[in-house]
Formats: C-alpha cells, structure tokens, sequence
C-alpha cells in the first residue's frame, strides 16, 4: 500500500488538495465547534452565491460533529468485503477520494462489508485527520466471510487499524432488518457505548433495511445516528415501503435529535436519468428530511456531477 496521497490527475476543476486544507478548511478543524463554521441555517443564507453549499460544514445534530452534507459512500454493490469500489483497486479507488478531498468533501462512508476500509485509509493518508469525518459500520450476523466477536470492541479496533485513525466519529450497527434489533445486539450496543465514553468513537447508531426497524431507531434513546434509505420513489428503488411512509418516520426520528443520513437517493442505480435523480434530491433536500446523505460515486466525474445536482437543490 503506498504511503502519499498521489495528486489528481485532473487539474482543471475545483481546487488543488493543498489549497483544499489552506482555504476551505482553514483555522479550526472538522470537528471543533465556534465561529469559523456555519450551521445549516446559516449557511442557507448564501442562496445564489455560487458558493458550494454541498460542502459546507454543517452540525449533525446533537453529535456536534460537523460534516459536509454529501458523504462519499465506499461500498456500491457490497458484500463478503468486497463492492464495486473496492474493485476498482487501490490505484482507481485513490483518485476516486481525491477528487472528493479536491473538490470538498470531508465526509467519508465506510463498512466492514464493503472491503473498502483498507484503501480509504491509504487514500486520506496525507490530509490532517481533524479535516474529515469518518462512518463505519458493524456487520454483526455469522457469514461465510464473517465471523463477529459477538460485540463490538475487536471490530472498532480492527477498523481504526484499517483506517488509521484512533477515533470513528460515527460507528452503526449495519444493516437492521427488524424491530427486534435493540434486543438482538444488545451486546454490541453495549461496548458500543463502552467504546463511546473511552473516546473510540464519537456517535452509535444502526443503518435500516426495514421499515419496523427504522420506526425502532427513530425513537430509541441508544440511537444518535440513523442511517435510512429514502428517495422519492420507493418499492422499485431500494425501498421497502413508500417515501409517504418514510418521510414522517424520518422527521419524527430529527424531532428526536436523532441525526438523520440518507442512503439510496439513486435507489442503487435504479434512478439513472438525470431528471430522476434529480427528483429525487429535491425531495429529500425540500421536505428537510435528513441533515446529510450519502452517495456511491463511482468516479471522479460522477463526484462533479452529484456536487452540481444537489448544489442546485440547495439554491432553489
């Protein structure tokens, strides 16, 4: 694996990674709180500026962990650690972060199912870590390629060492499938919260693959983050139940200082027309549903292009 940051090979959008650290994140870091950052009111009031309101800095909720409102998902078409980012090997997949780093993004998605930890770690070498904030996630189920601990302390452990870093800022529970799941892992939920106080991680939650497990997360008081596919379509676009079903359950879990992520906003590549994705952001966006989302670009050019889309969203 190597050991720097190779430079984009595109130079002639957005700016350069050093110019990224000097002026768009000069001063304090990611995750130091004051002044120098602007909450998602605040930063709404540079309707039509031209500046990129996608990277923003914006507070997810009572976390107090500022992020920009697009992540740079890891894991398209994921599985037994391995996805479609991972396959693109090392070389692909550091030129895919970079272009995020260049062009702002300092949110970072992340999974133990993806097989992706490895190269995201050597991808960010290079960038302060107080620049980006990391998401990783816990796959608790017995797999022909798993073997959990049953908890949570050797997996937050092994993914720091995959990722470089002493602290995740957010660690969830992957992939929940009913409403049983507080009761199933409760273990995990338990080091989790071990692994909380200690500083190992900053922010717990579960990603939701069901709608009964999503009404759970949304109300549990164990719950900080919420991971949940939303777009504006549903059944047909990796939804279980309609966006009329999600929206009020995604709302009260917000009203519940709970911190809302959206995953699935293309339905996982069901949603390819510009028009459709487009339909799709401004919904969410529109309707307040989430504080931030997260997107598996698959390259550089598919990071410029969801940048403008939802920069258009933002301004409207």
């Amino acid at each position: 694996m190597c050991n720097q940051i190779p430079p984009s090979k595109d130079t002639n959008h957005g700016c350069s990674r050093r110019q990224f650290i000097a002026t768009a994140l000069t001063g304090a870091g990611v995750l130091a709180a004051g002044p120098a950052w602007l909450s998602a009111a605040e930063t709404g009031k540079k309707k039509g500026s031209g500046k990129s309101l996608v990277t923003d800095l914006v507070t997810l909720g009572p976390t107090g962990i500022k992020a920009t409102r697009l992540a740079q998902g890891t894991g398209w078409n994921g599985g037994g650690r391995s996805s479609a980012h991972s396959r693109l090997g090392e070389k692909a997949f550091i030129e895919l972060i970079r272009r995020g780093v260049d062009q702002g993004i300092a949110f970072f998605d992340t999974a133990d199912l993806y097989g992706s930890q490895p190269y995201l770690g050597t991808a960010l070498k290079g960038v302060p870590r107080d620049k980006y904030i990391l998401m990783s996630k816990i796959w608790p189920r017995k797999e022909y390629w798993n073997s959990p601990s049953g908890g949570a302390k050797e997996e937050v452990d092994r993914f720091r060492k995959e990722l470089n870093t002493d602290v995740l800022d957010i660690c969830l529970i992957h992939c929940m499938t009913d409403a049983e799941w507080p009761k199933t892992f409760e273990r995990i939920r338990d080091e989790m919260s071990e692994l909380k106080q200690k500083g190992a991680v900053r922010a717990v939650g579960v990603s939701c693959h069901d709608h009964e497990a999503l009404k759970v997360a949304a109300a549990h008081p164990w719950v900080d983050v919420v991971l949940a596919r939303i777009n504006n379509v549903g059944k047909g676009a990796e939804m279980d139940v309609p966006p009329e079903e999600v929206a009020p359950v995604l709302k009260q879990a917000r009203a519940n200082g709970k911190v809302v992520l959206g995953m699935k906003l293309f339905g996982a590549g069901a949603l390819k027309k510009p028009e459709q994705k487009d339909a799709s952001l401004k919904y969410v966006f529109q309707n307040q549903l989430v504080d931030a989302v997260t997107v598996g670009m698959m390259a550089p050019k598919e990071v410029d292009d969801t940048i403008q889309r939802l920069n258009k969203v933002l301004r409207a």
